[in-house]
């Protein structure tokens, strides 16, 4: 069935309850079901070179399900059982896939983002009660290993630890000499080491114990961003089938092929995209182990979805604005769709990316919480570009004044709140502590709706927007950064009183994390010098503030909260302002106003002759809105 309109997507709910619906009750299941049907299919490929000639590993269905058996078989040979965790901390590669799935098939999997410190790595595998952690072998120009050595240091529960070798994807000169240089890394945990493939190919290719057969906790995901106490959400087989059978059920067959250059350790590549081939059957690639940010991988890129005649991209913004700035040089008349999620997608890249590489957009929102997806712009009916589509079959979405716990109606602005079988029941964290107040109207409901953190509204044809964040999460290149840990750093420095951190607008990443602090009365201090301490004190270079500015007084709340709507509004009128500048556009923000639909909007005034078209290509690379005063 076309999926066009909210029409068909209650059409598609009205078949049948959702617990009628005969769907696999595991990841296992799914994987036998789909290579019954297709056991000689294409299912998933690697290349570690972003040359769309070089080597590459490709496993049908059948082959995948013998690997992810031997993977399983190793796990619970090492101690894994159902209530136990395999943490992975690696790139994209063979073996994260195998792990992912094999991992939620012998106990419960914890896929780990390795651009975090040992030390946030560590506080993963503790509050997840990791018991093994798969890893790369030391390999030069990464330093996951030496990272996951002091990590399970800190993490005494690990007591087993499997490396992946890259040097096995290496051909000629390359494979004989990266063993030579391979780095040093300095060892002081006692856990067991083994080698991923050494020891998974003397396993059996069938399942040498019983699998689940009911419905439980398989997958563990960080959340929270890339500093701070981690918190991590929970997800059931229930939820990863759930949204593995919408892509199936809406958007992939087994005659699709999903270019996926996103990391492993994230809900978007693995639950999303993984999960949807998964169900259909649709081949899974994906280039180099850094995806999109692997060396070639924007000047190759049409170039490698030429090679396996792609239908489906999977990008987020950053990646298709950096795509825009190199020429389609490569035959991509079988792309078809490429599907956006993770950060708001700015108008004008919309346009631009459309008209260069002639595909369909479809943006999509989801979050960790709820498993992940929630919404879609339909492939096949009205996309409205800025907002976030229509909710997906069986998922109910509700506006809602959450002081009041009034739903809201149609285009009144709240907090999104969604219900769908990806939200567990009450236990979305692992730390009880942190479930506190996360659901609309309680955790006793007998229907649940997971508080998101944004605000919202959906209009009158059923269509979901975001119009900010209830949450200070400030969101780059979608990955999240908590602005109290920022804060917390400036506050930590003599001469400063109070600080603030939000997200400031960019053209390339949507946000990027900046800064204004209020001196102690007499205290002096430079905004250079305040750079360079939070340059040196902040453990994450993603949340690096790129901006810090001194104000006499940071605005405050009638109790003393700092109150970030005026910081965002300073933030914007700065960064546009140098925006048109910039590119001698005679206008400037007089003001920016919250709109009840949009949120915070930029007012300009001219200054001189300024059109419309001029503006637009000073700031459509933005996704915050402007009007003319």
């Amino acid at each position: 069935m076309p999926y066009a309109s909210v029409a068909d997507r209650d059409a598609i709910v009205a078949e049948m309850p959702w617990e009628n619906r005969e769907l696999p009750t595991t990841t296992y299941d799914l994987l036998c079901q789909t290579v019954d049907k297709f056991p000689d299919r294409d299912a998933t490929s690697f290349q570690i070179f972003s040359d769309p000639t070089s080597k590459k590993e490709t496993l049908t269905w059948r082959e995948l399900k013998e690997k992810v058996c031997q993977t399983a078989n190793m796990l619970r040979d090492l101690g894994v059982g159902e209530d136990d965790t395999v943490a992975y901390l690696l790139p994209n590669c063979t073996e994260a896939i195998l792990t992912y799935i094999g991992g939620q098939i012998a106990g419960k999997v914890n896929p780990i983002n390795p651009l975090l410190d040992a030390e946030h790595i560590a506080g993963i595998m503790r509050e997840t009660n990791a018991k093994v952690l798969v890893t790369l072998r030391a390999f030069p120009k990464t330093e996951v290993a030496q990272k996951a050595a002091e990590a399970v240091a800190l993490a005494p529960n690990v007591k087993a630890v499997v490396e992946v070798d890259l040097v096995r994807y290496l051909t000629g000169a390359k494979r004989l000499i990266v063993p030579l240089i391979r780095p040093k890394v300095k060892v002081t945990h006692k856990a067991k080491v083994v080698d991923f493939n050494r020891t998974m190919n003397t396993k059996s290719k069938s399942l040498s114990f019983a699998p689940s057969t009911e419905d439980r906790v398989a997958a563990l995901f960080h959340t929270g961003g890339t500093t701070g106490l981690p918190k991590v959400a929970q997800h059931r087989y229930s939820g990863i089938v759930y949204n593995a059978w919408l892509g199936a059920r809406l958007l992939f067959t087994e005659k699709d092929v999903q270019m996926c250059p996103l990391p492993l350790f994230h809900v978007f590549a693995t639950i999303v995209s993984l999960g949807a081939s998964l169900s259909s059957g649709a081949h899974f690639v994906i280039p180099t182990p850094q995806g999109y940010r692997g060396e070639g991988v924007f000047d190759n890129f049409w170039k490698l979805c030429e090679r396996y005649k792609a239908t489906f991209m999977i990008t987020v913004p950053t990646a298709m604005s950096a795509l825009m700035q190199r020429p389609v040089d490569a035959d991509i008349s079988s792309l078809r769709l490429a599907f956006c999620g993770s950060a708001p997608l700015p108008l004008e890249l919309y346009k631009r990316f459309e008209a260069a590489a002639g595909v369909t957009i479809c943006e999509g929102y989801g979050l960790t919480e709820a498993t992940c997806l929630v919404s879609i712009n339909p492939p096949d009916g009205e996309k409205k570009v800025g907002s976030i589509g229509i909710p997906f079959p069986y998922t109910d979405v509700q506006i809602v004044d959450t002081a009041t716990q009034k739903v809201l109606g149609r285009d009144e602005v709240g907090e999104i709140c969604v219900s769908n079988p990806g939200v567990s029941l009450g236990h979305t964290y692992t730390d009880e502590s942190k479930n506190v107040s996360l659901y609309y109207p309680g955790p006793k409901s007998e229907t649940q709706y997971l508080r998101t953190g944004d605000l919202g509204r959906l209009d009158a044809d059923g269509y979901l927007w975001i119009t900010g964040r209830a949450k200070d999460l400030i969101i780059r290149g979608g990955h999240n950064i908590d602005p109290a840990d920022i804060e917390e750093v400036l506050a930590g420095h003599p001469a400063v009183a109070f600080a603030g951190a939000i997200g400031q607008p960019d053209a390339h990443a949507g946000e990027l994390p900046c800064a204004y602090v209020e001196l102690v009365a007499g205290a002096s201090v430079t905004e250079d010098e305040l750079l360079a301490y939070a340059a040196e004190h902040i453990h994450e270079r993603a949340a690096t503030p790129k901006h810090i500015e001194i104000l006499p007084e940071l605005p405050k709340t009638a109790v003393g909260k700092i109150f970030k709507p005026d910081l965002r509004r300073l933030a914007i009128t700065r960064v546009y302002n140098a925006a048109l500048s910039n590119a001698d556009v005679a206008a400037e923000v007089s003001e920016v106003i919250e709109d009840k639909k949009l949120g915070l909007v930029a007012c300009l005034v001219k200054t001189g002759t300024a059109t419309d078209d001029d503006v637009v290509k000073a700031l459509g690379a933005f996704t915050r809105p402007w009007r003319w005063a």
